[in-house]
């Protein structure tokens, strides 16, 4: 932890619950809550009229897969994808991909490490929106497709309505660290838990039922976000009151490459640095040093996607 207040910061960190959800290669980026959280925070930001816009832009949604609330649309891309997971797989197929972009961590990040991870940076064909672009595309692309048709007011209304849609979700995504950085071991998901002495003390109550996450990323996914608190809303709130100006500005700048590169450093240093040797099991006992250094991390990732959702959509929409 880099920041002042250990005892005080870790008795509170101590007091969070958390909660976890199946998932195979990097799935739900943050969870429900997570991306809830963001989406709030962005919003607290937009300017009165690019609010209204993403509301009335949103209202046209007859999906049915969440409320209307900006928050609750945050949660819509992973729904839509998983509509059919367990039938057709058609939306599953198409769009997993779309999730994560795989940098290796033990690289440097470097152009041609992003290009590999992002299949050579194919171009959209001719003509094709970007909701319904090819399946092998990284979540960079898919970012700046739908941020340039979001943009372009000449975009045909139900298109730009899925471009923001999943723009709610996907800027999210690039801030949850082992969507962005790979250590070969499918962002963490191969990087199996187990629940030792310390960690079950980290955790709060490991008698909870289905309270111990299975693996690493289901950790970073779900696991520090309920640490933070029970309620989204409250959490976005607090989160936005310590945001100030200057770090609100300093936040915004750079392109959704920069915030992957930067993520896929997070995901080095913090998600698997420091991890310690599996078990006999197989299984690695997280220890309480990584717990609430992994929350404090989390805390800010949050907080950086919801400012630069926010910057996105002001700049898209104004």
């Amino acid at each position: 932890m880099r920041q002042g207040g250990w005892a005080r910061g870790l008795v509170m960190l101590l007091c969070g619950a958390c909660g976890a959800f199946g998932i195979t290669h990097p799935a739900f980026g943050w969870g429900d809550d997570g991306h809830r959280i963001i989406a709030a925070v962005a919003e607290q930001q937009l300017t009165p009229a690019v609010r209204s816009r993403v509301r009335a832009l949103l209202a046209g949604d007859a999906s049915g897969l969440t409320g209307p609330s900006i928050a609750e649309q945050a949660t819509w891309a992973d729904k839509w994808r998983d509509a059919d997971r367990a039938t057709t797989r058609l939306r599953y197929e198409q769009t997993r991909e779309w999730h994560y972009v795989n940098i290796p961590v033990s690289g440097t990040a470097s152009a041609a490490d992003i290009a590999t991870a992002c299949h050579g940076h194919p171009p959209l064909p001719a003509g094709t929106p970007a909701s319904a672009g090819p399946p092998h595309a990284c979540l960079i692309d898919k970012i700046d497709q739908f941020i340039a048709e979001l943009r372009d007011p000449r975009t045909e209304p139900g298109e730009r309505r899925l471009a923001l849609q999943f723009l709610l979700h996907l800027i999210g995504d690039l801030h949850q660290p082992l969507h962005a950085g790979d250590d070969s071991d499918r962002g963490g998901n191969d990087k199996k838990l187990g629940l030792g002495p310390e960690q079950a003390l980290t955790l709060g109550r490991p008698a909870l039922p289905g309270f111990t996450p299975d693996n690493l990323h289901q950790f970073w996914d779900t696991t520090v976000v309920r640490r933070l608190g029970a309620r989204p809303e409250r959490v976005a709130r607090e989160l936005g009151r310590g945001i100030g100006p200057e770090q609100r500005r300093a936040w915004s700048r750079g392109t959704p490459t920069d915030w992957a590169r930067e993520s896929a450093g997070v995901a080095r240093d913090h998600g698997y640095a420091g991890l310690p040797p599996p078990g006999d099991d197989g299984r690695r006992t997280l220890t309480l040093a990584y717990v609430a250094n992994a929350t404090l991390i989390a805390r800010q990732q949050l907080g950086k996607a919801g400012v630069r959702l926010g910057s996105v959509l002001n700049a898209a929409l104004r």
